[in-house]
């Protein structure tokens, strides 16, 4: 059993917290399912305000479900759909303050009115994405932002046994 001493008084210290708690979970571990499960119920215990924590996997040009805390959750989300599939097309962080804003939201949960997507890229590869959704619009910002990037930073290279399934090479 895991116990984690996470400060939530500040978003600073508690994405300090949440990465020194996400190295000690994944720490030579080598399975990539193990380790993104450990992240989502992690990121589910500790973020406020979630609806959906987890990871979408690059599987054969698309994004497959990984594993995730939350309601169920589409299984396929196509390169370039949704904000998920923005992400993998772009390689870039999507914070979106509106879902139903973004052209071309794919409405998983009816209930999910913004959403954080951060690519995961390791050797030049995007092996998936961390997809954070909450229930209330502008619930991201810069601080958590810049927090999971440096928790995928972290993880990405603990995925490696996931490279294999990515077939888009980063341009």
């Amino acid at each position: 059993m895991y116990r984690f001493e996470i400060n939530a008084s500040g978003k600073s210290l508690l994405y300090r917290d949440l990465l020194q708690a996400l190295d000690g979970l994944t720490a030579g571990e080598t399975d990539a399912i193990a380790n993104m499960a450990n992240a989502a119920a992690l990121l589910w215990e500790f973020l406020p305000d979630l609806n959906w924590a987890g990871f979408y996997r690059t599987v054969d040009g698309g994004l497959v479900l990984g594993p995730f805390q939350g309601k169920a959750a589409c299984i396929r989300i196509p390169f370039g759909q949704g904000v998920c599939g923005a992400a993998a097309a772009t390689r870039e962080t999507q914070r979106v303050e509106d879902v139903h804003a973004f052209p071309g939201h794919i409405a998983c949960d009816a209930a999910s009115a913004s959403e954080l997507v951060v690519p995961i890229v390791t050797g030049g590869r995007l092996i998936g994405v961390l997809d954070l959704d909450s229930p209330t619009p502008g619930r991201f910002d810069a601080e958590d932002q810049a927090g999971c990037e440096a928790l995928v930073a972290l993880l990405g290279p603990r995925l490696a046994d996931l490279e294999s399934n990515s077939t888009t090479e980063q341009t």
